[in-house]
């Protein structure tokens, strides 16, 4: 996106995050191990990432019938893993595949465009302050909700 405004589809640009059609198939496609993943392996961390985000960007669409985007800024690692479009905002979502969930890009975002509602997806429990909502992974299929 080149800017966070309504309709997202009217500021895509050029850039993009490729996104597979299913998670599994991303995880068999990519020759991860089945032992990396179940057991945890030290070498198996940025990728975890992408298997989240693929899952989360497949619920949303599927369970939520959302449209997510992608967006980074330019000349920066700032990057939103999805944006999407709520009544009459626009929500950033932070995904995280552990319960670290430090999210520098999204504090930048939130400074620079002041969104009313912010969420972050992780292993964390649910909790909801200053704007900000964490949401466990395994309930992202009710964010419409």
């Amino acid at each position: 996106m080149t800017k966070p405004s309504i309709p997202l589809a009217a500021y895509q640009n050029h850039l993009f995050k490729f996104f597979g059609v299913d998670v599994g198939l991303l995880a068999v496609q990519s020759l991860l191990p089945a032992k990396a993943l179940l057991e945890g392996n030290r070498l198996f961390t940025e990728f975890k990432g992408s298997l989240t985000e693929q899952y989360v960007q497949q619920e949303l669409r599927a369970s939520c019938g959302m449209c997510p985007y992608y967006r980074s800024k330019a000349n920066s690692r700032a990057e939103i893993d999805l944006l999407v479009e709520s009544e009459d905002d626009i929500v950033p979502i932070e995904v995280k595949a552990e319960r670290n969930v430090k999210a520098k890009s999204l504090s930048v975002f939130k400074a620079a465009f002041a969104p009313r509602l912010s969420e972050r997806t992780s292993l964390s429990a649910y909790s909801k302050s200053n704007g900000l909502m964490d949401i466990p992974l395994y309930a992202i299929s009710t964010l419409k909700n």
